[in-house]
């Protein structure tokens, strides 16, 4: 696929979550991309009470990588979704490769304790058409 990805957040006044990352073409040379963050927020599907994570991304760009923006944005909309931690790795995982079509994606998320329970979810996809 060589489509040209349209970037429609960066330099845009956003306040709102989004559905969907946005990419650009990744630079010759790049060969991990790694994003961090330990403010995710979602929602508790059972008390309905906020969760608190911390996530890492780790992908192997082919043709395209992640804007920041649009990744801030999409992560917003789980502010205030009712998602289990492993489902939100998981999802999270399928968005990166869906969108950014990556050689590899891998998405640690770590659940901050409640109730003296730490959860670490991690969801890893490869893409299907190469060898490994």
């Amino acid at each position: 696929m060589n489509e040209k990805p349209e970037l429609s957040v960066l330099g845009q006044t956003v306040r709102h979550p989004i559905e969907h990352v946005e990419v650009f073409p990744a630079p010759a040379n790049v060969t991990i991309v790694k994003f961090t963050t330990d403010e995710l927020a979602s929602m508790c599907p059972v008390t309905q009470q906020p969760d608190i994570s911390t996530l890492v991304i780790e992908y192997v760009p082919q043709e395209f990588c992640i804007e920041s923006k649009s990744l801030k944005l999409y992560l917003w909309g789980f502010r205030d979704r009712a998602v289990f931690a492993e489902a939100l790795a998981a999802e999270i995982a399928e968005e990166v490769m869906a969108t950014a079509r990556p050689e590899t994606v891998r998405v640690v998320l770590t659940q901050r304790p409640r109730g003296g329970i730490e959860v670490e979810a991690v969801a890893e996809l490869f893409d299907d058409s190469i060898d490994y």
